[in-house]
């Protein structure tokens, strides 16, 4: 059984962990709102698969499935990968699922935001949002682990942070619209305490046309301490060229909290993806969703990706960038097999492959999260 601890985890010693550590597993969630997803989400289905058994090949996998569609995700997915029957609105498990933290002895407790479909009743993407409010207390007590319920409306997918104590998050994403009624200086104390960071790099905005206002895990992601990799357009007539140079010239200056300056790696921007007539047509109208119409802006990003054990699974959308953006990354991370996949089926839905998984640390003392 779950405990929701009174304390914060860097009172009790505990601080997200970066990404490249070492994962016991992850957890995914199987897409089907028909309003989100086109044909009844059945294209995306077959690219969260991909996803799912890629991370698989070196780490532990929980996909978390509605009744509805237990039975087809069993049947799609390999014995390897845990399916696992659990209620909630939406598949964007790094969002809505627990951020896990760790201590210095190895062992694992979790974080569970205020979730509001990025944005509440003003802006936010779909309502209900209930069950997927309730998603990380249910995953924190499927893993055993203790917890914090985080004062603060907040994502997973709108943190960075690189393990040595400097957290990147863009202002809208915590004090925007919908969010967090508190100022920058009083919402960086909270986001502090419970990242367990001692400093936060402020990017004043996200991509163009990101639904959730401004991710940072679609601009940049750390790949070490102190090396930053960090979406490039080339042309500056791209949509998101002012974006990009606005947060280069950022953070060519900051330095993290060892008072390090960052090594920024540009990585090349795909083409801008709109959405076409055809795939318009093949989602499903519901009110007080987000609608998502033929010829609008869909953020496409080589940045999202998820960094497994021994492997990091690659976005890529069958375009000029792929190519360049997988030698980057094989640079980038030696020693990890870079595994490309086809995602354009994500990006539709509103995010993309680190959107859709949330990462479980491998603990020392725990010994049910310890297997390596």
């Amino acid at each position: 059984m779950t405990t929701l601890l009174p304390t914060t985890p860097k009172d009790d010693g505990f601080r997200v962990p970066p990404e490249f550590d070492r994962h016991w597993g992850c957890w995914m969630l199987w897409p089907e709102r028909a309003d989100v997803w086109r044909l009844g989400a059945k294209p995306a289905q077959k690219v969260f698969a991909e996803v799912a058994e890629a991370i698989a090949e070196s780490e532990f996998v929980t996909v978390g499935v509605s009744e509805v569609q237990f039975e087809n995700a069993r049947a799609r997915l390999s014995a390897r990968i845990r399916v696992i029957e659990v209620s909630y609105n939406d598949a964007w498990c790094r969002d809505t699922g627990p951020t896990f933290v760790c201590n210095a002895v190895g062992e694992v407790r979790g974080i569970d935001w205020v979730f509001n479909a990025w944005g509440g009743l003003e802006r936010g993407l779909y309502f209900p949002w209930d069950k997927d409010d309730r998603l990380a207390r249910k995953i924190m007590g499927i893993e055993r682990v203790d917890g914090y319920r985080a004062p603060l409306t907040f994502e997973g997918g709108a943190l960075l942070v690189d393990g040595q104590g400097t957290a990147i998050v863009t202002v809208p994403t915590v004090v925007g619209t919908g969010k967090n009624a508190m100022s920058r200086a009083e919402a960086e104390v909270v986001l502090n305490r419970y990242l367990g960071t001692d400093k936060i790099i402020w990017l004043p905005r996200g991509v163009i046309g990101d639904e959730t206002g401004g991710h940072i895990d679609v601009l940049c992601a750390f790949a070490a301490p102190g090396r930053l990799l960090l979406s490039w357009p080339d042309d500056r007539t791209s949509p998101q060229a002012e974006v990009a140079h606005e947060a280069f010239e950022i953070l060519n200056r900051e330095t993290d909290a060892t008072g390090k300056r960052l090594e920024i790696i540009k990585v090349p921007e795909p083409p801008p993806l709109v959405i076409t007539q055809e795939e318009a047509a093949g989602i499903d109208w519901k009110e007080g969703s987000y609608p998502r119409r033929a010829g609008d802006l869909v953020p496409a990003t080589h940045i999202n990706a998820y960094i497994a054990n021994n492997s990091v699974i690659l976005p890529v959308f069958g375009l000029s960038t792929d190519e360049s953006a997988v030698r980057i990354y094989e640079s980038a991370f030696p020693g990890r097999r870079i595994k490309p996949i086809l995602s354009r089926e994500i990006a539709l839905g509103g995010g993309n492959i680190h959107c859709i998984t949330q990462q479980v640390p491998l603990s020392k003392v725990q010994p049910w999260l310890g297997a390596d």
